[in-house]
């Protein structure tokens, strides 16, 4: 199961699972939390989890202001 996602939620656009799953391993890098490498996701402790959730959506926010902008919008 390494790599798949057992989420029910599915995307508008298809195309963006890569860039959303390359956004998370930048959160988790960012903030010191250990992906694993199973794909499960049932042992990262609540804190973890919350603090990679919470620090993707400011990055999806930041993107989207930054498109609405006008200024483009890359994940940095």
């Amino acid at each position: 199961m390494a790599g798949q996602s057992r989420s029910s939620n599915t995307l508008v656009v298809p195309q963006a699972r890569q860039a959303l799953e390359q956004l998370k391993y930048e959160a988790a890098q960012q903030l010191g939390v250990q992906i694993p490498q199973d794909g499960y996701y049932g042992n990262i402790a609540t804190r973890d989890a919350g603090s990679l959730g919470g620090y993707i959506t400011k990055k999806l926010v930041q993107i989207a202001e930054q498109q609405l902008s006008g200024q483009g919008g890359q994940f940095r």
